[in-house]
């Protein structure tokens, strides 16, 4: 058998981009406004139920002064391309029932992604390990909740 070239490779991954262009950008739209919506509902109720602990985030290693407030709104949509990305890639290898298959989805972006760039970040950073587990759980539910959008609204493939 021989090995494809590096020009092949590339021309694979631009048709497979452009046979699925269409999916992926309506998976990140409906992801992302999930997320959106969870996400900041979930801050939202969290803040409320634990004001003590988000007190550590007036801290100044967070841009606070709102002149990139809007990279903040729009992550959702940036994580859901990404995750939109993967699961156009991998969807044939979860298996189960739309929450299990959402939740092992996050649990896979959890453990591929997250874990690095945190453990990475906990050593580079003055923050505690209880904001850092934090971050996890949450990129873990965001990341999940995509995931059982992708599984409900997305069409099986063979």
């Amino acid at each position: 058998m021989q090995h494809p070239t590096n020009i092949q490779e590339a021309d694979i991954w631009i048709d497979r981009i452009r046979r699925n262009g269409k999916e992926i950008a309506k998976n990140t739209l409906v992801a992302g406004l999930a997320i959106f919506i969870f996400s900041y509902g979930g801050l939202f109720v969290s803040i409320r139920l634990f004001p003590s602990f988000f007190i550590d985030y007036i801290n100044p290693i967070f841009n606070s002064d709102g002149s990139r407030d809007v990279y903040f709104y729009i992550h959702p949509f940036v994580l859901a391309l990404s995750l939109s990305v993967f699961w156009n890639r991998f969807r044939r290898m979860f298996g189960g029932n739309k929450i299990k298959i959402g939740i092992e989805f996050g649990v896979v972006y959890t453990f591929v992604a997250m874990v690095p760039l945190l453990w990475i970040t906990y050593s580079a950073m003055d923050v505690e390990f209880q904001m850092v587990a934090t971050w996890l759980i949450y990129g873990l539910f965001q990341a999940s909740i995509a995931g059982i959008f992708f599984a409900w609204f997305g069409q099986k493939k063979a």
